[in-house]
């Protein structure tokens, strides 16, 4: 019994985790237009319509979510585009000055800015790089990412050139310890970053696969 038990926890656990975080995700981006969306639809037809299990307001909901998810992709996707043309690129990079020189909104709007950059547009591997650290002692050893270069007024502060690693904490590798170490004492592994992570949420339960090495003709 426990086995079987254990077996479904299994299948159904990643599932279930999966789902509510793109519910979370679903109700966050639809939530400011939800309202609006949902009293055009009430307006129509479908608001006497059932599909199978779900009610007609459940169908509205959900129909309205869908929608907005729909309308947020395309405008996006507009945006992208029309980006491109001298005019509104012209009008956006004015707004962009704009914005940069407003007392705390410029500190919120050009760190959220270089975020999105770095993650999205930047062609550097960062967080690409599995690293061995002397963390928290000389004595012991963490798994890190690598995150890029340090600063060059820390290195010129050391006097050796310093890496940025990223090292999560157990179970949640969403916070960690942002440090910094001196490059010869980084040890890269041949492990991949979300191998590295699941490690790091198992709690060491789940062991990295070793990688297949060819064998010498």
């Amino acid at each position: 019994m426990k086995k079987y038990f254990l077996t479904g926890l299994v299948i159904l656990l990643p599932a279930t985790v999966t789902i509510a975080i793109l519910i979370f995700v679903l109700n966050f981006l639809t939530k400011p237009f939800i309202g609006f969306m949902m009293k055009i639809i009430s307006q129509t037809r479908i608001k006497d319509l059932s599909f199978y299990f779900f009610t007609s307001d459940q169908v509205i909901h959900y129909g309205s979510q869908i929608i907005i998810i729909i309308g947020l992709v395309l405008i996006t996707l507009i945006i992208g585009y029309i980006t491109q043309w001298f005019f509104i690129k012209s009008v956006i990079n004015v707004s962009d000055s704009i914005l940069k020189k407003i007392p705390i909104i410029n500190k919120v709007y050009k760190t959220t800015q270089d975020i999105i950059k770095t993650i999205f547009v930047s062609d550097k591997k960062s967080f690409k790089q599995v690293v061995l650290v002397p963390f928290p002692d000389k004595t012991t050893y963490s798994i890190g990412l690598v995150s890029r270069e340090s600063p060059e007024v820390c290195s010129e502060a050391k006097g050796a050139e310093l890496i940025t690693v990223l090292i999560p904490t157990t179970p949640n590798p969403t916070t960690g310890f942002l440090l910094m170490f001196k490059k010869e004492d980084l040890i890269y592994l041949d492990m991949k970053t979300e191998d590295a992570v699941k490690y790091i949420v198992s709690c060491g339960v789940i062991i990295p696969p070793v990688k297949e090495t060819k064998a010498s003709e």
